[in-house]
């Protein structure tokens, strides 16, 4: 079957020659240009002091402080405007429905920097089509396990990469004369107890991997706005850390944009105001007159540093012209056909092949007669994960009608869902929560004759003392997945009593939920079976307890809400019966099976980290349907790795979709049925087990522990997998096409450099199969002869190539100091240590078939 590829644009490099013959024009067009900047600064500059003079301290301080939410609010004494905000990085999603993109997880497997670039111009003429002057994104944060929450909005594990797409995303944006919004700076890389967990990153570490993106976004974007994180970095907020605000981001990379802080992460006004803060979010809780008048009175914050912030509030407003213009431009469509397609190819290239045993794909639709796609994310469509990046997408493409749409009449699409939702295993009122010949239900009494649970409530917070209300109910089921239940000074604290009676001996599966700072405990025969802490954020818990049928055991759960609410689900059934029948039946009967497990905006999202398993039940669908129908396809829906041991031997063909945004069911489709062939490749490692991650050990702060959080250091990803025997199941850069190509004829000129460089590395690469596709050719770079411990390889180039069939693509690379340098913690600067080089060229961190070396002097 011909398959085809969307042809994109090759990048054309401009040869040494011709850079030479235009060296003088370009000299004298640099000079003009650098001159009509510097006269435009001074008269900006002027401008902006000429409105200071005008305000008053309390109108300054007024500025600092945002309102209604999402605005930075007016001044109409300086003819200064309100100007408006919205949450990103996914889609324009504050004001409405719109247009979702690809995850920034995904927009990193695509290796598109020329794609990021259109999404971000996509982004932002959607930002002006709803007047919105700052676009909060992208995120930068690095992916160092894959149970943090907000993975998905992020560019990956290396910030060479990250670094890549967010200066193009940002530079699209900011064409469209919308700020971007670079985040969360800096460490943010858990949503696990995000305002109080304290990131302590040693300089190095911090400098090599967790600043380059943000870094890159500054120098090489001019990026208008950062937001600074909840978390602390080494013992200080970052709204307050003077060593991130000051000595780094003002001082030493020169940005002098708007520093804001992310909503609710400001905890001290002075500190705030004296460590670079420039405006706090989404309101001045603390920035205030209330606080920092009194402060200015007493001499511990000066008027000259409120005078700064609102100056950099001015000068931004001015260069982005927004007080020159209407940011709201009536003329772009709220929904736009041009940023639909924006919207398919980011999802398309964002898919990354991980298995394709026996080459089950592409699928024929001449062959196949009938289709069944079965799991809880396949209908509806899951466009993102959950939080302030959550999309409400224009009529988002869930992955059954896309791939229905995609084969007509002429190809029969059965459709179903293969789980219950946990709703319904935590029951509907009145109604027994359970299905089936292995279902259960609760009873006050062992003999199974009075169905329900002894529900007590108790006043303070706490189980002691008497109730002060005891009520029987049928069942607990008060959770709907959300996490912004706002806390209550009423505190109360439930207790439910009951006994369960299994109807067949085995594995019975208990599963609880609860939101925000919930906490609760499970108890069967007395004994713990699993607790929620009080920490911000959580994902639904099971366990399986093995227990004979008909013999009636105690339950007890304890609950402890930060609301007034009861917001949590109680539920117990066995195994088997999470699975629908019929789902396995269709399997059965159906030519080819595509199988849509994964995470969803309950399960996976901001204020929450998620599990590394798939959520409950998944495993236990794949295996039934697996063992009904081997042809299956499973696509997984997630913002990084997940826990694959239970089928991966089993399943012929593995996908993994991310969050593809607002066309991610037509995406899939164009890649199942082969009018495109996958692309993508991991921008992270996918580990064998959770213990394989770097960070397993450091990534939960232990009470009382010695070992810093991080403690991996600058071995994150493959950087660790690289050094050690442990070996992850997917290596980064990973990622299989419908095609297969060759390396070949690898220069480096010149054998001997200065550190300064430049060292120019060249190769071919050619398609050797049948059918057009895109490769990514990944250059890392080694420093065997370093006199510090050094990664094996880093990633210091790439190049996105597109072929026909038998086509060849010479590609050239410049590598420059900072390709070299490794962070000296003495001298504080980068630094190359004279010795030899290597060069590794290939299609993944593991698969690396060209190397050369060099010396550097």
């Amino acid at each position: 079957m011909e398959t085809f590829v969307r042809q994109l644009t090759i990048r054309f490099r401009v040869s040494l020659a011709t850079l030479l013959i235009g060296l003088s024009a370009v000299a004298i067009l640099t000079i003009t240009i650098d001159a009509q900047q510097s006269q435009d600064s001074t008269a900006t500059d002027q401008r902006v002091d000429a409105m200071l003079a005008k305000l008053t301290l309390e109108q300054k301080i007024d500025l600092i402080g945002g309102v209604e939410g999402m605005f930075i609010q007016a001044m109409p004494e300086i003819g200064f405007p309100r100007l408006k905000m919205s949450d990103g990085p996914m889609g324009v999603r504050t004001w409405g429905t719109t247009t979702g993109y690809a995850a920034g997880i995904g927009l990193a497997a695509s290796w598109d920097t020329e794609l990021a670039r259109r999404v971000g111009v996509a982004l932002g003429q959607d930002a002006r089509a709803r007047g919105v002057n700052f676009l909060l994104g992208p995120g930068v944060n690095i992916y160092r396990a894959p149970m943090n929450g907000r993975n998905f909005e992020y560019f990956g594990e290396d910030p060479y990469l990250a670094s890549r797409i967010a200066v193009h995303y940002i530079e699209g944006v900011q064409s469209q004369g919308v700020i971007a919004t670079i985040k969360h700076y800096a460490a943010n890389n858990s949503e696990f107890d995000r305002h109080r967990i304290n990131s302590v990153v040693d300089e190095r570490t911090l400098r090599e991997i967790y600043l380059p993106a943000f870094e890159a976004g500054v120098k090489e974007a001019r990026v208008g706005a950062v937001m600074d994180s909840y978390n602390l970095l080494n013992g200080d907020h970052a709204t307050q850390n003077k060593f991130l605000n000051i000595d780094v981001l003002r001082n030493e990379w020169g940005f002098k944009g708007i520093l804001m802080s992310d909503w609710g992460a400001t905890y001290d006004a002075v500190a705030a105001a004296n460590n670079g803060l420039d405006l706090e979010m989404p309101s001045g809780r603390f920035m205030n007159q209330k606080n920092l008048l009194p402060a200015i009175q007493a001499g511990t914050v000066s008027e000259a540093t409120i005078d700064e912030k609102v100056r950099r509030i001015l000068r931004t407003a001015l260069e982005f012209n927004f007080l020159g213009r209407d940011q709201l431009d009536l003329g772009v469509p709220l929904y736009s056909q041009e940023s639909r397609q924006v919207a398919l190819q980011s999802a398309e290239e964002s898919l990354v092949l991980l298995k394709n045993e026996d080459h089950l794909l592409p699928l024929d639709p001449h062959k196949i007669r009938s289709i069944a796609i079965i799991g809880p994310d396949a209908f509806p469509a899951v466009p993102s994960a959950g939080g302030s990046a959550e999309i409400d997408s224009f009529e988002p493409v869930s992955f059954m009608t896309g791939l229905s749409d995609a084969l007509g009449t002429n190809t029969k699409v059965l459709w179903n869902r293969g789980l219950k939702d946990l709703k319904d295993v935590f029951g509907d009122s009145g109604v027994s929560a359970f299905f089936g010949g292995g279902g259960a239900k609760f009873f006050t009494d062992p003999e199974g004759q009075h169905p329900g649970l002894k529900q007590e409530e108790f006043g303070g917070g706490s189980i002691s003392g008497g109730p002060t209300q005891t009520r029987t109910v049928p069942n607990i089921n008060s959770w709907g997945g959300d996490q912004w239940a706002e806390p209550s000074r009423h505190k109360k604290a439930y207790r439910w009593t009951a006994y369960y009676i299994p109807k067949t001996s085995g594995s019975q599966r208990f599963i609880a939920a609860g939101v925000g700072r919930d906490a609760y405990k499970l108890f069967v025969d007395d004994k713990l079976v699993f607790e929620q802490e009080p920490h911000e954020g959580q994902v639904p818990q099971s366990r399986d307890v093995d227990l004979p049928a008909g013999k009636a055991v105690a339950v007890r759960f304890e609950y402890f809400p930060q609301t007034d609410k009861i917001t949590c689900g109680l539920g117990v059934i066995t195994p088997s019966d999470m699975v629908d029948p019929e789902a396995t039946k269709i399997a059965a009967q159906a030519d080819a099976v595509v199988l849509a497990v994964g995470f969803d905006p309950r399960t996976e999202g901001e204020a929450h980290d998620r599990t590394y398993s798939l959520p409950s039940g998944q495993d236990d669908l794949i295996k039934a349907v697996l063992a009904a129908n081997h042809n299956t396809t499973v696509v997984i829906t997630a913002g990084g790795s997940v826990d694959t041991s239970q089928w991966l031997n089993d399943a012929p063909a593995v996908l993994q979709a991310w969050y593809g945004g607002s066309e991610a069911g037509h995406a899939l489709a164009q890649v199942l049925l082969g009018e495109v062939n996958p692309s993508g490749k991991l921008p992270i490692s996918w580990e064998r087990r959770l213990e394989d991650n770097p960070s397993y050990n450091y990534y939960y702060e232990v009470p009382g522990s010695k070992d810093d959080p991080y403690k991996e250091g600058i071995f994150v990803g493959y950087r660790a997998y690289d050094r050690g025997d442990t070996k992850p199941l997917f290596p980064f850069g990973f990622g299989l096409s419908y095609s297969t190509f060759d390396f070949s004829h690898l220069r480096v000129n010149p054998a001997q450099a200065s550190a300064d460089g430049p060292v120019t590395v060249s190769f071919d690469v050619r398609n050797t199969g049948k059918v057009a596709g895109a490769e990514v050719c990944q250059v890392y770079i080694g420093d065997p002869s370093a006199s510090v411990p050094r990664p094996v390889k880093e990633l210091k180039d790439f190049e996105r190539v597109v072929l026909d069939t038998g086509g060849t693509q010479h590609v050239t690379i410049t590598l420059n100091r900072r390709s070299l340098a490794y962070w000296d913690v003495k001298s504080k600067d980068w630094k190359v240590d004279p010795g030899t080089f290597k060069v590794f060229v290939g299609d993944s961190s593991a698969n690396v078939p060209l190397q050369a070396d060099f010396s550097a002097k």
